[in-house]
């Protein structure tokens, strides 16, 4: 049986011809962004010479002004580079949208440049500096800027916590990975650990406006900080690595000893002789005989006299003592607030005795909680799963809960 057109169009697992051309848009929105970065349709460069010329094509682009470059323009601005090279790159470059016709008709001459492609060159410049700590700052300034934005929604509030979650989970499993790899890799990675508080608290900050403009957002708000405490652990780790491998000198040009002892073992004779040409050695010390080292060696001054071990009883270890340290006029106590609490019931919610003022209802669920843990009173405080906003309200969060009065049996059993 086969299906009807009518159905086939209201299918949603069918792509309408909409989300085509949405996807197309995006598509071509990236291959502009990484068209210089590209050697074909379908892979990147591997020669950096390859940038080099699609950055000279863009620079000459933007001094042309409107009317554009012709194609033997374009090969004079890029003479210094082969032509089979240069025609490698026109050719990807027009294919991926980075250049284009002035006017989109037959046997045109003049082309034009793609703004995305310039903005996707110098956004991958910035990367190669520091490693994304710039798109980062401007990543959490630009969500402060929504956040106070009165026309901002909670669904786009939560794609963008979530969005900055992700991005500071897999920031922290890169810093988690070099601190765990060599330390060659992490001080070429330094640059990443650059700024680290500054981003911490500028994304605390936003957390706490987003959190205090829409409360029911705080499932994502939590995935946010312990995505952003999770950077902030990697990120101190890593730092600690790389200033132990620095040395008491605190300078990262040097290199470190793994280097050192990597290029002795691998190193060649020729290339072990060129390094050890530029070195002068002191002359060798004099031999001296092993028990006379060892006769100085103690008979040499002690600059702290050795601690003595403290003392130990002499008798058997008695063990822990059975004296639970109970109090009775502790247990009174309690017992008088539960029963003040209770009010002659088995059974009381527990935000019906918590007050507004925080201060005196801390002390009262302290108070429940010691009655609870307390092995002599029979009350016990029972809580549900679940978790209730109240804005504006104190405490903001509550869980329910109850407190009961149980039999003796009962409260040894458990």
């Amino acid at each position: 049986m086969s299906s009807s057109p009518e159905n086939v169009i209201n299918d949603p697992a069918v792509p309408s011809l909409d989300d085509a051309l949405v996807g197309e848009a995006v598509l071509g929105v990236y291959r502009q962004m990484f068209a210089a970065l590209a050697r074909d349709s379908g892979a990147v460069v591997d020669d950096p010479d390859l940038v080099d010329v699609a950055e000279t094509l863009l620079t000459a682009f933007a001094d042309a002004g409107e009317d554009g470059l012709s194609r033997e323009q374009m090969r004079y601005v890029c003479r210094r580079y082969p032509a089979e090279v240069f025609e490698n790159r026109l050719r990807v470059l027009k294919g991926l949208g980075a250049i284009r016709e002035v006017f989109p008709k037959p046997n045109q001459l003049r082309y034009r440049a793609s703004f995305t492609s310039v903005v996707g060159l110098m956004f991958v410049r910035r990367m190669m500096l520091d490693g994304g700590q710039s798109e980062m700052h401007r990543l959490l300034a630009l969500e402060q800027l929504n956040v106070a934005d009165p026309r901002m929604t909670p669904a786009q509030a939560r794609d963008g916590a979530e969005g900055l979650a992700r991005a500071f989970r897999l920031w922290s499993v890169e810093l988690l990975t070099l601190t765990n790899g060599t330390i060659e890799e992490l001080r070429e990675q330094a640059p990443k650990l650059w700024g680290t508080e500054e981003i911490l608290l500028r994304a605390e900050r936003l957390h706490g406006a987003i959190l205090r403009r829409w409360p029911q957002l705080d499932r994502t708000c939590t995935e946010l900080r312990a995505a952003i405490y999770a950077y902030g652990d990697a990120s101190r780790r890593a730092a600690a690595r790389l200033t132990d491998s620095a040395g008491t000198t605190r300078n990262l040009t040097l290199l470190p000893p793994e280097t050192w002892r990597t290029f002795a073992r691998t190193a060649s004779r020729e290339d072990l002789a060129a390094v050890l040409e530029e070195f002068v050695f002191d002359a060798a010390a004099p031999w001296h005989e092993p028990s006379a080292v060892v006769t100085a060696v103690e008979d040499g001054p002690r600059t702290t006299p050795p601690r003595p071990a403290p003392p130990r009883p002499s008798g058997p270890d008695p063990g822990l003592s059975d004296d639970t340290g109970s109090d009775d006029a502790t247990a009174e106590r309690l017992r008088t607030v539960a029963e003040h609490v209770l009010r002659g019931g088995d059974r009381v919610a527990v935000e019906e005795v918590l007050g507004d003022d925080w201060v005196t209802a801390r002390r009262m669920l302290a108070d429940l909680s010691a009655a609870h843990l307390h092995p002599e009173l029979p009350y016990r405080l029972v809580w549900s799963d679940g978790m209730t906003v109240r804005e504006g309200g104190s405490p903001t969060w509550l869980s329910p809960g109850t407190f009961e009065r149980t039999s003796t049996f009962e409260r040894t059993a458990s």
